[in-house]
């Protein structure tokens, strides 16, 4: 994995524009990970997919976050840092589709965790429970009861709440909780975090920041966007702090 370069910053900004969250994630990574094909980036379990992200945020952008949260009771602003060591629950690893067994109410199950293609399967549903349905047909592999086969209809409401069950201990990083506290009314939450909007925001901040450094300087040196945009952040801000003075 490589960190995100200024211009990896602006190409990265310029294709989200009209992508999906899902589809954001994933060019996020393709940049970072050019050694690893779209395929098996997709295949990707969510939680190992922001495993990768944390870790692309970290070396490209530092360890520290800021982020603000508003209270659900009383609508105040928090700002808060967090820092990516004290949430990163699952270190990255080479992308593998694993498979699972389950034994639950004599049903012997096998499983594989949800990943981003699973996830842009159902992005269409209005309906809760149908999405869940069709998210765990996608997910459960086979099922059988005394070696005959069983279909995903078959399976009791229990059976399915222990697969389910097993997939977030499976995958922990796919759901990170923040413990929040408002000092202004006292109440007390859990958010979840969610890296690829964090990260598309950041991202864009910064892509909007490069635009304006680009403008200025070619502006006034008369200078080429991609000779820009090679230099590192500090020489820029340097050349910039020079027009201001």
């Amino acid at each position: 994995m490589h960190p995100l370069s200024a211009q990896h910053i602006l190409r990265i900004w310029e294709i989200g524009q009209n992508q999906h969250p899902l589809d954001r994630a994933l060019t996020l990574l393709a940049f970072a990970c050019p050694e690893i094909s779209p395929p098996q980036l997709a295949s990707l379990s969510i939680g190992q997919r922001d495993a990768y992200l944390l870790t692309l945020r970290e070396i490209t952008f530092g360890q520290k976050m800021n982020c603000l949260a508003e209270c659900p009771n009383c609508g105040d602003r928090l700002e808060f840092d967090i820092n990516i060591p004290d949430i990163r629950v699952a270190q990255i690893s080479s992308p593998k589709v694993e498979k699972y067994n389950l034994h639950a109410e004599g049903v012997e199950l096998q499983f594989r965790l949800p990943n981003s293609q699973d996830l842009a399967a159902i992005v269409g549903y209005k309906d809760v429970n149908q999405a869940n349905s069709v998210l765990m047909q996608r997910c459960i592999l086979q099922a059988s009861n005394n070696d005959n086969s069983l279909a995903y209809n078959d399976l009791s409401a229990t059976v399915i709440n222990q697969v389910v069950q097993q997939m977030a201990e499976r995958d922990p990083q796919a759901e990170v909780l923040l413990n929040l506290s408002c000092p202004a009314c006292e109440h007390s939450w859990q958010l979840l975090f969610d890296i690829v909007s964090f990260l598309w925001r950041e991202l864009t901040a910064r892509a909007k920041r490069l635009l304006q450094e680009v403008h200025t300087l070619a502006r006034f040196y008369g200078w080429r966007e991609a000779d820009i945009l090679s230099m590192s952040g500090i020489r820029r801000q340097m050349y910039l702090d020079l027009i201001g003075s």
